[in-house]
């Protein structure tokens, strides 16, 4: 469960590069001074920043044939594809010619055309839909990608182009956040220095404070950290329940060593030393706890579905079987090596005499 917990982080991060930063409001309502373009293309004059580029988003009434939901939309540069991994899986992309002449194009995300067309997605590329009451043309729909981690679903929203989204959809009240690739994961944190900077020094009336800067490396470090800290948590648990097991291990071999007490002072007695009689016990106790291991591990590969149900990530790996064999046979040796001493250590007239 440990691993499948971290399997799960990795497989929502993936599609967010770490060199990722956006710039937002500090606020949900307008700021007195909002970013712009201009700030987008200023920006990308710091060393440190590949890309940077502005997005609007929005929500409202999406309508299709006689359907309609209340959704999200995008305006996006056609850079933002790219860089948050939006691929085609019917029709076309945004482009460059749909910014630059405010092309009232659109592309629907996987969930929200299925949506749209109850369960039949490619009938609605080709056709309009209605955005707040503006009619844009579906040019294509995305790929399933699932959380974006940014505060929406991006597969249950519609993407228009930036040009278009600001003249029609939002107009005065268009609040950009700005999404920013720093050149590399080393070069965030410098990349924040100069975003801090920028704004500090183009928006006076309230400079950097007004914004928040998030950046997805820190998060994803946040996200592995809590994965790691639950797959301790989970070994602290079998450890407890390893050293019980031990106990009970101990137990039996104490009762066994009493029980062949006399079958000891037979094999002393005929000239077993004491340690081939150490390793007999030793043996046993080492048994008892692999087929344990064993009967857990197969437990283990059977949960695995029921798991799956009650959709609690679980990701066995062969590592993990091994460790827990490992332990097993740790457990046996360690809690099984006291009786067996004992065992070695009796006199063999008194185990004789041993009624």
């Amino acid at each position: 469960m440990g691993k499948g917990g971290e399997a799960q982080v990795r497989e929502q991060y993936a599609k967010l590069n770490v060199g990722t930063i956006i710039v937002m409001p500090a606020s949900r309502g307008r700021v007195a001074d909002p970013l712009t373009k201009k700030d987008a293309q200023l920006f990308m004059e710091s060393e440190h920043i590949a890309r940077a580029f502005p997005v609007l988003r929005g929500s409202g009434s999406i309508k299709y044939d006689n359907y309609s939901t209340n959704g999200s939309y995008l305006a996006i540069q056609p850079d933002f594809q790219a860089s948050n991994n939006l691929t085609v899986e019917q029709g076309r992309a945004l482009a460059e010619e749909d910014e630059n002449k405010r092309n009232k194009c659109a592309v629907v995300g996987a969930e929200l055309a299925n949506t749209l067309t109850d369960g039949n997605p490619a009938a609605i590329v080709g056709q309009s839909i209605s955005i707040n009451n503006r009619k844009f043309e579906v040019v294509g729909i995305y790929r399933r990608v699932g959380d974006a981690n940014t505060g929406m679903s991006y597969d249950d929203a519609v993407f228009v182009p930036y040009s278009a989204g600001e003249r029609f959809l939002l107009g005065a009240r268009a609040n950009p956040t700005i999404n920013v690739q720093a050149t590399g994961i080393e070069t965030v944190q410098s990349a924040i220095e100069d975003i801090t900077a920028i704004l500090n020094e183009t928006h006076r009336a309230g400079g950097a404070d007004q914004f928040r800067i998030l950046d997805a490396g820190s998060r994803l470090a946040a996200a592995q950290e809590s994965a790691k800290s639950m797959s301790m948590l989970l070994l602290a648990v079998a450890a407890v329940v390893l050293v019980v097991s031990g106990i009970g291990i101990m137990n039996v071999m104490f009762v066994t060593v009493k029980e062949r007490t006399r079958e000891i002072g037979t094999l002393k007695a005929i000239g077993a030393k004491r340690r081939e009689i150490l390793h007999q016990f030793l043996i046993e106790a080492v048994m008892i706890s692999l087929v344990g291991g064993v009967i857990g591990v197969i437990a283990g590969f059977l949960a695995l579905p029921i798991l799956a149900y009650c959709q609690l990530p679980a990701l066995p790996s062969p590592g993990g079987v091994l460790l827990g064999l490992a332990f097993s046979v740790i457990t046996g040796v360690f809690f099984g090596f006291y009786p067996a001493w004992q065992a070695a250590e009796l006199s063999p007239l008194e185990a004789l005499r041993y009624e």
